[in-house]
């Protein structure tokens, strides 16, 4: 997982539910069955190009650039990633 997504998991987690429930996230992000993973320069440029091509949000831009760089699936159950499905795999939720 981007590290710009685990970014925003937090925010939306405290906007939908509460800040303590984003603590809880972050507190906790070492045992989920993940990894954060940090940009390069290459990503950081490649998420805007993603951007600029397509509708989707620039977080998504980083997890799809992400994604592909790992030649990993996107696991979501997030419906703008509709707009991403010839872009990456999606495993939906």
């Amino acid at each position: 997982m981007n590290e710009i997504n685990v970014g925003e998991v937090y925010y939306v987690t405290a906007k939908d539910r509460s800040l303590e429930q984003a603590e809880v996230f972050s507190r906790h992000l070492d045992m989920l069955p993940l990894q954060a993973v940090g940009n390069s320069f290459d990503d950081i440029l490649e998420a805007p190009r993603l951007k600029a091509r397509f509708p989707i949000s620039y977080a998504d831009a980083f997890a799809i650039a992400t994604v592909n760089r790992m030649n990993a699936v996107v696991v979501t159950g997030d419906p703008e990633f509709r707009r991403a499905e010839h872009l990456v795999t999606i495993d939906w939720l």
